[in-house]
C-alpha cells in the first residue's frame, strides 16, 4: 500500500512535538485523525505549548521544521495554515496550556481518541477527548431542526431572489451559498443520514441518494443564479415536508408558491 505524503508529514509532526519540551500536548484531527483521508487531505493539528514557549514561536519557523513551506497564513478563524511540498494544506493551531480545557467545549472530536493524541504529557487533553462524543448527532428528535435548518434556508433563497433579479448576480450568489449549505443539512435531516453532520458537504455524494445528490449539484452548479434558485427551491419544497410531518409541522407552502411564481415570471 503507497504510503501518502501526508502520513509522512505527520509522523514528522509527531517527532518535532515530542522533542519540544515546551510542548505540553497535542491533537490531531480531521481526516487522518478518522481514517477518511485520501491524496487530497488537509494535516490538521491543536498544539499546547506553555505559555513561555508559545511566546518564543513563530508559526512560519515552526512549521518549516516538518518540512519545506511555500508559505504561510492565519486563516480567518486564527488557525496557521502552512502549504508543504505537493500543495498539501497543514492547519496548526498554536495554543497555550489553558486552551486544554476549552477542548471539552467541542461538540463531538470526530475520531477515536487514541488516533487523535499525539502528546500528552501531564494527561489532561485525554480526559477532554475522551469525554466528548465521537459524533455529533443533531437533536433530531426536536422540533428545533425546523428553526435552525430549515428557516435559513428559505430565508437566504428569498434574498438570493431579490439580488438576483436586481441584478447585483455576485452578491446573489453569497446568498445562495448560505441558503445551499442549509439545504445540504435538510437533505440529511430528510434521508436521516446525519453522519458529517458540522461540515455537511463532505462524503455527501456517497451519503446521500443519489436523486438528491444531482438535485444538490443543479442547486450548486448552475449557469446563473436564476437557475440555481428554480433548483434550490424545488428540492427544498421537496425536503421540507418530509421534515416537518415528523413533528407535526408544515412546510411554508405559500412563500414557496409566491417565490416559485416570482421565477417562472420575472420582472421586466
Amino acid at each position: 500500500m503507497r504510503v501518502l505524503y501526508q502520513e509522512e508529514l505527520i509522523e514528522r509532526v509527531r517527532e518535532v512535538c515530542a522533542a519540544d519540551d515546551g510542548l505540553d500536548a497535542a491533537l490531531m484531527y480531521g481526516s487522518f485523525a478518522a481514517g477518511e483521508a485520501d491524496e487530497h487531505s488537509d494535516i490538521e493539528f491543536w498544539l499546547f505549548f506553555t505559555t513561555r514557549r508559545r511566546a518564543e514561536i513563530e508559526p512560519r519557523s515552526w512549521c518549516a521544521g516538518i518540512a519545506p513551506t511555500s508559505y504561510g497564513l492565519l486563516n480567518e478563524f486564527g488557525t496557521y495554515v502552512a502549504f508543504f511540498p505537493g500543495l498539501v494544506r497543514g492547519e496548526f493551531h498554536f495554543a497555550t496550556v489553558d486552551e486544554i480545557a476549552t477542548v471539552a467545549e467541542w461538540p463531538a472530536r470526530g475520531a477515536e481518541v487514541e488516533r487523535m493524541l499525539m502528546v500528552d504529557r501531564r494527561g489532561a487533553l485525554a480526559p477532554m477527548l475522551r469525554g466528548l462524543p465521537q459524533r455529533y448527532v443533531p437533536p433530531v428528535d426536536s422540533p428545533e431542526v425546523i428553526t435552525k435548518y430549515c428557516d435559513p434556508f428559505v430565508n437566504w433563497l428569498v434574498l438570493a431572489h431579490h439580488l438576483a433579479a436586481r441584478g447585483e448576480d455576485l452578491r446573489a450568489w453569497d446568498a445562495l451559498g448560505h441558503a445551499q449549505r442549509h439545504l445540504l443539512w435538510m437533505a440529511r435531516l430528510a434521508e436521516e443520514s446525519t453522519a458529517h453532520w458540522l461540515t455537511p458537504s463532505r462524503g455527501a455524494e456517497r451519503e446521500l441518494s443519489a436523486e438528491t445528490a444531482a438535485e444538490l449539484r443543479a442547486a450548486t452548479s448552475a449557469a446563473s443564479p436564476q437557475e440555481a434558485l428554480r433548483a434550490a427551491l424545488e428540492l427544498g419544497r421537496r425536503l421540507w415536508p418530509v421534515i416537518a410531518t415528523r413533528y407535526g409541522l408544515s412546510a411554508p407552502t405559500a412563500l414557496f408558491a409566491e417565490l416559485d411564481a416570482a421565477l417562472r415570471n420575472p420582472r421586466v
